[in-house]
């Protein structure tokens, strides 16, 4: 295990210096919290699982049985909970030479940072490969096809769709029309549910688009003066949440109000150890935590991959 010596840090060890600087800058933290909702776990695995209610009720003939219908149960969603660890190491010679400060304190904030960044990317991997085909290592929630399909499977048929069918970049028109698609979707008996948009949630390349088509007062992009509809009748009450971790720059996405949606498992929050090699004189810090994030029901959210 390599260390941090005095071979990395010479000017560290010299007086003069004014500053040091390269670590403090500020950082995009928290902003899987905007879309997922925390839970704690105690197990190495969590699952949700989907059941299905009854069919619309039929009309009864005079005399005919009753029908009874029965119910069944749907596609699992499993949370694996993945550790996520890091150290590092420093000589004595380093940790007492150094003219700056706290040595261990600094790399231990940094070390902190490189979590939560972790955090970030791994919170947006149901996001960034929720297109791609399971086979080619995208992401699904259980039930045969990526989170964002044409074609999620129904117990009574036909599929479900929360993607457009081609994919289309945002603005006034493709938002209606998701909107839209979203207020006709039905559970796996084919019944009408009350799903509304609730968020939108861009990349930052997407950030002034979102603007334009949410917050106008009249009609983006057209030089009459119809009204902005999308703003008007609050078709998406909360906004937009920009969301720098990403990756596909022209991709936009609703999160409704569907529960049991996205989720973060919390299984063991964020800890640090410090100890000394006795052979060394090392000090070694590590920080660890372990979590899971992902969806269970599909139907929570809804994306687009752009154009």
């Amino acid at each position: 295990m390599a260390a941090i010596s005095r071979a990395q840090l010479l000017r560290e060890l010299l007086p003069g210096l004014d500053a040091l600087f390269g670590m403090e800058y500020n950082r995009y933290e928290n902003e899987y919290a905007e879309i997922y909702t925390e839970s704690s776990s105690e197990r190495s695995f969590e699952q949700d699982q989907k059941i299905t209610g009854f069919q619309t009720a039929p009309v009864k003939q005079e005399g005919a049985a009753t029908l009874f219908d029965t119910a069944q149960e749907g596609y699992t969603a499993t949370y694996v909970m993945e550790t996520i660890s890091m150290g590092f190491a420093l000589t004595e010679e380093a940790f007492e030479d150094n003219l700056y400060g706290q040595l261990s304190a600094r790399y231990s904030t940094e070390l902190g940072r490189a979590l939560r960044n972790t955090k970030e990317i791994k919170a947006m991997v149901p996001f960034n490969n929720g297109f791609t085909a399971l086979a080619s290592g995208g992401y699904g929630v259980g039930d045969g096809v990526p989170l964002f399909s044409t074609a999620h499977p129904q117990v009574a048929g036909p599929t479900i769709s929360n993607r457009p069918t081609v994919a289309v970049d945002l603005n006034e028109t493709s938002l209606e029309a998701a909107t839209i698609q979203i207020a006709k979707w039905t559970d796996d008996r084919g019944k009408l549910i009350n799903a509304r948009v609730r968020k939108m949630i861009v990349p930052v390349d997407n950030q002034y688009v979102a603007t334009r088509v949410l917050d106008t007062q009249l009609q983006p992009g057209t030089a009459n003066n119809d009204v902005n509809a999308i703003r008007v009748t609050a078709a998406v009450p909360e906004g937009f949440a920009v969301n720098h971790y990403v990756t596909d720059p022209d991709s936009w996405y609703l999160g409704t109000d569907v529960p049991n949606g996205a989720r973060y498992f919390n299984r063991v929050p964020v800890s640090q150890k410090t100890d000394g090699d006795f052979d060394t004189g090392n000090i070694r810090v590590s920080q660890r935590e372990r979590y899971s994030f992902g969806f269970s029901d599909y139907l929570a959210i809804w994306g687009s991959p752009g154009a």
